[in-house]
């Protein structure tokens, strides 16, 4: 048994090499590996809130490796396998943090723009900020990125169209922004990445922006302002309620026939609080997952708004709160193994062409004639970004965390680690059991699952030099020897 769970532990730490990149095929995302539909079990990751990004400090929700192993194996045990990261800045390292999560079997979902002055567009007069500097930055998050095999895809826009009046001016400058992504993805990226849209869950101009993006002008399925996936920020179903009173089955007729895929960029409903998550068994039921392809929660860290799911505080400890529980409890009643196991359809649903009778809101912009690229920008889809950042997956020597995290309770999390998964392996709810609390044999609310006490710092040192290293790794990797 000690040799036996010593090889287990070697292949932890030799299969996190990569998760498999996903394909958009029709309106499904895509395992090419074993040819399943991927559904999408999220989670919004913006460590520090607005403040969390702060170039002048060198510091972005992915530049801690410290920081991302402790919420990584957090969100691991709740069963995420992709995080959305709003803000960042493509000068940083972000090779450590996104091994990390590559290791626990997550993808990233990554937000081009920011919120600081040139680094989006301004929905207020979208002309005056769509210029080269601001496609440059854009890119250069492109580059940062687009090596890691978990970047499942960019957002080109967040909400810019909140109104009819920003529907008026904003969608093709949108547009603009995804091709000129696309375009430079296909010259500097080693393989297709999907780029789209998130929407406000507005319903005056959800369905006009939905068409306006997912058409293909001149009938060109191929046309590369196109959007390759459609997301939304919707917070209708709030708590206990259902199907019907959420509105969830209007998206789901408004959806039917997209040729795109679609899913939450954001959901979870704070009213009541805490929250119950009554939405997860829908999401990720019959109703909905024929049309929609998961969503992603808001949000891990705690804000001022109350969304989130643990108290991340300053001196790098961590203090979970109800809701995190709620929502594991929640994953728990689904049956993930049959979400994940079904197999793509593989059709291909020919996108509508552009035309201005698709837009059915008076005031929206139903003119599909793009900008063309800005002054200098064309030279920089052509030849690259320079200086040009670069991302590659490298190897992580210690997965355990080292901050202190208290469970729900109150209780310290003993042996917290993240638990690499093997190659191609996609992170499930109640597949990981990467700590236990104090004064108790397993993690908290986890069913069954193996809970590893990791040996202090100064105990593997001492047996590493005493016991082979194969077994030595054991510690490290979070293993308990029997």
């Amino acid at each position: 048994m000690l040799m036996q769970s010593a090889l287990v532990a070697l292949g932890g730490a030799t299969l996190a090499a990569a998760v498999t990149p996903l394909e958009v095929q029709g309106r499904q995302f895509v395992n090419s590996k074993n040819g399943n539909a991927f559904q999408i079990v999220g989670m919004a990751y913006q460590i520090g809130g607005s403040s969390g990004y702060d170039p002048k400090h060198g510091k972005d929700p992915l530049s801690n490796g410290d920081i991302c192993k402790r919420d990584a194996a957090l969100m691991q045990d709740l069963g995420v396998n992709t995080i959305r990261v709003y803000n960042l800045d493509p000068n940083l390292n972000h090779d450590e943090c996104a091994s990390i999560f590559n290791a626990a079997g997550m993808y990233m979902l990554i937000d081009v723009n920011s919120p600081l002055p040139g680094e989006s567009l301004n929905s207020g007069a979208p002309w005056e900020s769509y210029y080269a500097a601001y496609l440059n930055r854009t890119f250069a998050i492109v580059e940062a990125f687009k090596s890691y095999p978990n970047t499942l895809g960019f957002f080109s826009g967040n909400e810019v169209i909140d109104s009819v009046k920003t529907g008026a001016t904003v969608p093709p400058y949108v547009r603009a922004v995804t091709r000129d992504l696309k375009n430079y993805i296909k010259n500097h990226a080693d393989r297709p990445i999907p780029v789209g849209y998130s929407a406000a869950d507005v319903r005056d101009v959800l369905e006009d922006s939905w068409n306006y993006f997912q058409c293909a002008i001149d009938g060109d399925e191929n046309d590369m302002s196109r959007a390759d996936l459609f997301a939304l920020n919707s917070y209708s179903w709030c708590g206990e309620s259902s199907f019907t009173e959420s509105g969830y089955d209007q998206l789901v007729a408004l959806f039917k026939s997209t040729s795109v895929p679609v899913f939450y960029s954001e959901y979870g409903c704070n009213t009541p609080s805490p929250r119950v998550f009554t939405e997860i068994s829908t999401i990720y039921g019959p109703q909905m997952m024929g049309v929609f392809s998961g969503g992603v929660v808001y949000e891990f860290a705690q804000e001022k708004n109350n969304y989130g799911l643990a108290e991340c505080n300053d001196d790098g400890t961590v203090n979970l709160l109800s809701d995190y529980r709620t929502l594991q409890n929640q994953y728990k009643k689904v049956d993930f193994s049959s979400v994940q196991g079904v197999k793509a359809t593989n059709t291909k649903v020919a996108p509508p062409e552009c035309k201005s009778s698709l837009i059915k809101e008076d005031g929206f912009n139903n003119n599909f004639t793009i900008p063309a690229p800005p002054p200098g920008a064309q030279e920089i889809i052509d030849k690259g970004v320079s200086p040009k950042p670069s991302g590659k997956i490298i190897d992580i020597s210690d997965y355990s965390v080292k901050h202190e995290v208290k469970d729900a309770d109150g209780k310290a999390i003993t042996g917290l680690a993240v638990k690499p998964l093997a190659g191609d392996e996609v992170n499930t709810p109640g597949a990981s059991g990467s700590g236990s609390s104090s004064g108790s044999s397993s993690s908290p609310d986890t069913s069954g699952n193996a809970a590893p006490t990791l040996a202090p710092q100064g105990a593997v040192s001492a047996a590493a030099m005493i016991i082979p290293a194969v077994v030595a790794l054991c510690f490290t990797a979070g293993f308990t020897l029997i």
